[in-house]
């Protein structure tokens, strides 16, 4: 089995697992789930959705944000990781939309890159959940499993998108990024499968004997 044809097969198991998935980050606004992602980082989804449902009722414009200042911010934030860092960020970036966006969340990767605690992978986030426009966002699941399904060498996460934006149709990148992290959620883990039980795993590489070492993201 070929690279394409373990893409191919990749999805039609996903496909049959995930025939719909919702996005793991909830928010109210394409500036509000700009601000989630910025805060998921070293951290969990769950975690984050905790402390958003009782912020952003109330707070879900770069103006709410600029008005409460750094110190309010950290408070609000302090149960997620590295709070200090991103309450400076999520103040800068949303000052930064007010005077030069008129409030309004950026709609290219070259833009967003440019706000305070934004990378690639957060713009492409946005870009895609925010915008519907097609991206693959790559986070430590897809790295993992991109390298157990013998997609990509896995030498970083920007060979990883490179390669992986080659193998699957456009048009699928959106839902497929999200049912591969799920999948890594469940059924092929960081300290589980390790390439040798899952179903995807078994079913691409049908006589691997021993467990695959990946590179971290």
């Amino acid at each position: 089995m070929n690279e394409l044809q373990r893409a191919k097969t990749i999805s039609k198991i996903l496909n049959k697992i995930y025939p719909k998935i919702n996005v793991p980050l909830k928010s109210r606004n394409v500036f509000t789930l700009l601000i989630s992602v910025l805060l998921s980082a070293q951290c969990t989804d769950v975690n984050v959705n905790n402390v958003t449902r009782k912020i952003y009722p109330k707070y879900y414009k770069p103006q709410h944000f600029k008005n409460l200042g750094r110190k309010k911010i950290e408070k609000l934030i302090k149960k997620i990781g590295i709070f200090r860092i991103k309450a400076k960020s999520i103040y800068n970036l949303s000052s930064i939309l007010i005077k030069k966006y008129n409030s309004k969340v950026p709609k290219t990767f070259e833009e967003l890159e440019k706000l305070p605690g934004v990378g690639h992978k957060t713009a492409s986030v946005v870009m895609s959940q925010g915008f519907g426009y097609p991206a693959f966002p790559i986070d430590t699941h897809i790295h993992r499993l991109a390298q157990r399904w013998g997609l990509t060498n896995g030498i970083n996460v920007v060979q990883t998108e490179k390669d992986l934006k080659k193998l699957f149709p456009k048009k699928s990148w959106n839902k497929l990024h999200l049912q591969i992290i799920y999948y890594g959620r469940e059924y092929c883990k960081a300290r589980d499968c390790f390439g040798l039980t899952c179903k995807i795993c078994t079913t691409c590489y049908p006589k691997r004997k021993k467990p695959i070492k990946t590179i971290k993201a």
